[in-house]
């Protein structure tokens, strides 16, 4: 995993892990990997993944079954957009409208794009 400088390294094991759960790789009540074994993957101290885990866990993202390990939740999708929103909404519509508003970007040429990327994903994806 490549690190970012200007996010935490925890945060950024979450985000990870959101990603997965919005990609529908791991669904509710799947097995996550452990602390032990995320940690050695990924080359970071243990603590740093717990605290991943618990952040998760205390957004009801995971929950721990002891002795056993983390899974996701039954609304682990529905809470991670909910995260996801939120922070996006907070930290990068801010910068974008700014950016648009400087740059002049009309919102046709924002949909023209937007509808541009989404047919080049797809096609990616067929």
């Amino acid at each position: 995993m490549e690190f970012k400088k200007s996010e935490s390294i925890y945060e950024q094991i979450a985000s990870s892990i959101q990603e997965n759960i919005l990609n529908r790789v791991w669904k509710s009540g799947d097995r996550i990997p452990s602390v032990r074994e995320t940690a050695g993957k990924i080359q970071v101290n243990p603590n740093t993944v717990m605290r991943t885990y618990s952040l998760l866990q205390d957004e009801g993202i995971i929950f721990n079954k002891r002795g056993i390990g983390f899974f996701i939740s039954d609304d682990a999708h529905k809470k991670t957009i909910e995260m996801k929103k939120s922070k996006f909404n907070q930290e990068f519509l801010p910068e974008f409208f700014k950016m648009i508003h400087q740059l002049e970007i009309s919102w046709e040429e924002i949909q023209q794009s937007f509808a541009n990327w989404k047919k080049n994903t797809s096609d990616e994806n067929k």
